[in-house]
């Protein structure tokens, strides 16, 4: 699957801004897509994951109730919408895709297999 993610940029905090990742490639029905990050000098971290079949969401604690993580099934895209967003939230935030996780598995990015390019997104305060 081969993924373009973008919709980044420079928001204050309080402020909402929405991802978008565009897939192309195989067929979606049984991959897990997901939304990660990487803060300056810190490592990868999940944010967000949507079942594409069936539309089940996951979401890290840290992102849970301000963030929505969705998918429109026929412009085979990916969305993520941030709201009341923070200056820790700053990051370059990826898409990834991979075939059938099971849910312990869809926290780590090990897991994935195909990575869009990153969108930055910078909350100042």
């Amino acid at each position: 699957v081969q993924l373009q993610a973008y919709g980044g940029g420079l928001v204050q905090t309080g402020g909402s801004l929405r991802l978008s990742c565009a897939a192309s490639g195989r067929t979606l029905g049984n991959y897990v897509m997901a939304w990660f990050r990487q803060p300056p000098g810190k490592g990868r971290e999940f944010v967000a994951a949507v079942r594409w079949s069936g539309g089940s969401t996951y979401y890290a604690a840290s992102v849970k109730g301000r963030f929505t993580s969705s998918r429109d099934i026929a412009k085979r895209m990916l969305y993520l919408q941030m709201t009341s967003l923070k200056p820790e939230d700053t990051a370059v935030y990826y898409c990834a895709a991979s075939y059938g996780l099971i849910v312990g598995r869809i926290y780590s990015y090990t897991s994935y297999d195909d990575w869009g390019q990153g969108t930055q997104v910078t909350v100042s305060s």
